[in-house]
């Protein structure tokens, strides 16, 4: 499929999905939303793609919402407001609710909304020139859309300062605070994507999907309903073929079929 704001490209058991608007920082618009949430889509649907790598084209991996998608929005209703707001909700759900691991390769600046595509990765590694931030407050408005995402990745304390301050912040201070998972030099970037990306590629592809099920899940879960949830899953997974592989690999001393 053709696409005008985003490059996609599958190789090997890898989807490497590109926002491609250098131009304007690969803000956001009404078409890269859309054929983001496509290309997603496709990737979740295709049993050839075992990881997929988020990045952005240039020097911003992503600058969050477009200035003329910002013009447009200005006279909406309420009505409208949530219509247009729910096409980045939607997104966002769509790649933290993905059976396949999703690496996020974090060339650049990610401000407001590329710091939610940043958050629902499950593994972020970042430039040590990337910079971050939430400048909502100071347009008067919130990083709501994307704050229930990025809770769940650093918590409320380091929030408290970067909601209301909307100060930009390092790639260590990402780091830190838990929303990027490795910080090398730009030229590593690739390389230590690269390595992640392999690394998953020796894990089971639905123990994978499980495992980020169980993590979703198990956390909103009482004592007793966890213990139900998580006893009636290692049972039915280890009974189900893929476990009996790799079972059986690790005990033979040899690689499990799904490794490459």
């Amino acid at each position: 499929m053709a696409y005008n704001t985003i490059q996609l490209e599958t190789s090997a058991g890898v989807a490497r999905l590109a926002m491609n608007r250098p131009e304007v920082h690969n803000a956001f618009n009404d078409e890269e939303l859309r054929e983001l949430t496509e290309a997603v889509g496709q990737v979740a649907e295709d049993p050839a793609v075992r990881v997929l790598v988020l990045t952005g084209n240039g020097k911003s991996f992503c600058a969050g919402a477009d200035l003329n998608w910002m013009k447009s929005v200005l006279g909406y209703t309420a009505e409208q407001n949530r219509k247009d707001a729910a096409v980045l909700v939607d997104l966002m759900d769509m790649i933290e609710q993905m059976p396949k691991p999703v690496v996020g390769r974090i060339n650049g600046a990610a401000v407001g909304g590329g710091v939610g595509l940043t958050a629902v990765c499950d593994i972020a590694i970042a430039s040590s020139e990337a910079k971050f931030g939430f400048g909502e407050a100071k347009l008067g408005i919130i990083p709501a859309m994307i704050s229930p995402y990025v809770l769940r990745k650093i918590g409320p304390g380091p929030a408290r300062e970067l909601f209301l301050t909307g100060d930009r912040f390092t790639a260590e201070r990402a780091r830190e605070i838990g929303l990027v998972n490795e910080v090398v030099p730009p030229d590593k970037l690739d390389e230590a994507v690269n390595a992640r990306v392999g690394s998953l590629l020796t894990s089971a592809p639905n123990a994978i999907a499980e495992a980020k099920r169980l993590i979703r899940l198990v956390p909103k879960m009482g004592a007793g309903e966890a213990r139900e949830y998580t006893l009636d899953k290692i049972a039915e997974l280890r009974a189900a073929p893929e476990g009996q592989e790799g079972m059986r690999a690790f005990l033979e001393k040899r690689k499990a079929n799904w490794v490459r």
